[in-house]
């Protein structure tokens, strides 16, 4: 995907950088091209290991608020799913990290959005609980100094209570909105007066927990083995996005790849691994909540970006569904 927040390097920079920083040498193999917001690169380091080496945005180049910093929060999920016992989380090894760029080891498996319509419904129902009982894991972390919202101090988004952490991150996004002219199609004060709606179903959450919150299948790899019988889940990627919040907004990612449902097999395999998911009146509204979120953040990316006009259209009618979700909760 292109972007215009990707930054590209010639083999001798991208070797140079590491050379300069983690004290080892690189040989690029290829471009990866999948990422959206990153530049990403195969290598093959100096001692032999293969890597992925993920670029930072040029320094010049334009984000939006809750992106700045979101490279080191990447780095640091890494480091706390590494801290798990016995690799409970599935996700790339973080081998060197600078303040420019990650080298990660590489993954077995492919992207699921590139092999799912070749997974039979049965394997398909047995990965889905087993990315339930995944995330379930995930959702263990909590932040050291109890604080919700994203990590990255940059940003300046993060609170001791969800209802103002979320509720500034909203308007974070808002600001963005207004910065880059986004066609959000409802005036923002209507978003506003939705969110302070959700006043009391917000401060139902009262501990923080990590949310990867960009677990659409692109970012899921999985194995399916040699006959296709089998299929296992071999890792979890691009962290940089997640927050500390409520475990119920990993629902809106997850979204993507099947039902989340209350009967649903991945919430079936997320309970099954100790988590808990109430589905109450309040829950669902907090859930709405979290779908109108990532709709205006999916609108006002598309800015920054350079997105062209079709991905536009479908940000903007998955926005219009999230506020008409919301305001049918009334």
């Amino acid at each position: 995907m292109q972007s215009q927040t990707k930054r590209h390097m010639s083999p001798d920079q991208l070797d140079a950088l590491l050379r300069g920083t983690a004290g080892i040498g690189c040989r690029l193999e290829t471009e990866l091209t999948d990422g959206w917001f990153n530049s990403a690169y195969r290598v093959l380091l100096d001692d032999g290991r293969p890597a992925v080496v993920k670029l930072a945005p040029p320094a010049d180049a334009a984000v939006l608020r809750y992106e700045r910093g979101i490279l080191a929060t990447e780095a640091m999920v890494y480091r706390r799913l590494a801290a798990l016992p016995g690799g409970s989380v599935p996700t790339p090894e973080l081998l060197y990290a600078g303040e420019e760029f990650l080298a990660l080891s590489v993954l077995e498996g492919i992207p699921l959005d590139k092999v799912a319509d070749r997974i039979r419904p049965a394997i398909g129902a047995a990965l889905r609980r087993e990315l339930g009982a995944i995330t379930a894991r995930l959702h263990t972390l909590a932040p050291q100094d109890g604080r919700f919202g994203y990590p990255a101090g940059e940003s300046g988004l993060s609170a001791r209570d969800w209802r103002t952490a979320f509720t500034a991150m909203v308007d974070a996004l808002l600001d963005d909105a207004d910065r880059w002219q986004s066609p959000l199609d409802v005036p923002p004060a209507d978003i506003r007066t939705l969110v302070a709606e959700g006043w009391y179903a917000l401060d139902e959450v009262a501990e923080p927990r990590l949310v990867h919150f960009d677990l659409w299948p692109g970012n899921i790899f999985v194995d399916l083995g040699v006959d296709g019988t089998h299929a296992r889940i071999t890792g979890l990627i691009d962290h940089e996005r997640a927050f500390w919040g409520d475990p119920a907004a990993e629902l809106v990612s997850l979204a993507f790849g099947g039902d989340t449902g209350p009967d649903s097999d991945l919430v079936a395999g997320y309970i099954e691994a100790g988590g808990s998911l109430d589905f109450t009146p309040a829950f669902q509204h907090r859930l709405a909540l979290y779908h109108l979120y990532l709709g205006l953040l999916l609108v006002v990316e598309c800015g920054p970006r350079g997105y062209g006009p079709d991905h536009l259209a479908f940000c903007r009618s998955t926005l219009a569904e999230a506020m008409t979700r919301l305001q049918s909760l009334g």
